[in-house]
């Protein structure tokens, strides 16, 4: 049988000076709500669930914090690339 492979996850870096504050979770939970199963957020070992605000500052994720982030539905991929956007365009702060 042949198996399409989709990678799943995507790293990223914070690269706004004020990590990830409540704004910007705020702004990864309004995607992450919309997807049809689950997307996590890692960091040094620790998930989150990118859906829950309170999850995502409870990583304490300052400026230059390396952190994957992963589907586990290949038809949530525009909604990882769109946070994978935020992430890499700061979050619209100045960086």
């Amino acid at each position: 049988m042949n198996q399409l492979t989709c990678d799943l996850s995507r790293k990223t870096t914070v690269i706004n000076p004020l990590g990830l504050h409540a704004r910007p979770a705020g702004m990864i939970a309004n995607l992450a709500i919309n997807a049809q199963s689950d997307v996590w957020l890692f960091k040094n070992g620790e998930q989150a669930d990118a859906s829950s605000i309170i999850d995502i500052l409870s990583l304490a994720c300052v400026k230059g914090t390396d952190v994957t982030l992963k589907i586990e539905d290949p038809d949530d991929m525009n909604i990882l690339n769109e946070i994978i956007n935020l992430f890499e365009k700061g979050f619209g702060e100045s960086v």
